[in-house]
């Protein structure tokens, strides 16, 4: 797979957002999109197979809700193969990352990668959320595609810490959900998100206890 252009496409995506990412953590991404295109072959990780399209809806997607972090420490709950949190730690060095995956040969390939790519700042943890108790709880709880926000809260309310926000990766704003939401939550924040590339609707949105 050529990675001329992908890396052109995938500098101008992190300008757009407002990163600024310097050569190394550019090449580390692009390595982890060429690796999820091997992987992908074999193991079957994730629907979307062209590299463009994981470009736009795995990387850049992910790295949209950058600005929108806080804390120090940050839970990926249902990672898969490593998306949002493995492009957030490559470009957000500062913040430890825990990667949360219950599907092994997934978990195996986040695994694979943060060895590969040198990361530091990234523990994996196979194990189903809601059942995981982690030493400490997290600054920033954050999931994509995990079902309704009442099944989100349900699943890892446990690992936000009390004064931290659950950040869930939606498409088109919730309103049914946000009036579900169990007792005892509410919504905080949400923040339209501008994917490069996406014309679809995405929102960031923040929840913590009531």
């Amino acid at each position: 797979m050529a990675t001329g252009t992908l890396g052109d496409d995938l500098a101008a995506g992190a300008r757009e957002l407002g990163l600024a990412l310097d050569d190394r953590q550019l090449a580390s991404l692009l390595a982890l999109l060429v690796d999820l295109t091997d992987w992908n072959t074999r193991f079957n990780l994730t629907a979307i197979r062209d590299p463009n399209e994981m470009l736009r809806k795995h990387l850049l997607d992910s790295l949209a809700v950058l600005p929108f972090l806080g804390g120090r420490t940050v839970a990926d709950v249902g990672t898969g193969a490593g998306f949002p949190g493995l492009p957030l730690a490559i470009a957000d060095p500062a913040r430890q990352y825990t990667l949360i995956e219950a599907t092994g040969k997934k978990a195996r390939f986040v695994s694979h990668a943060v060895e590969r790519l040198g990361l530091t700042n990234v523990a994996v943890v196979h194990a189903r959320a809601e059942g995981w108790r982690p030493p400490a709880p997290f600054d920033r709880v954050l999931a994509r595609a995990l079902g309704s926000l009442a099944d989100f809260v349900r699943v890892a309310g446990h690992l936000c810490a009390p004064p931290g926000r659950l950040l869930a990766m939606k498409g088109r704003q919730p309103a049914a959900e946000v009036a579900a939401l169990p007792r005892g939550w509410r919504l905080l924040a949400s923040h339209e998100l501008r994917v490069p590339g996406l014309e679809a609707e995405r929102h960031l949105l923040e929840l913590g206890r009531a």
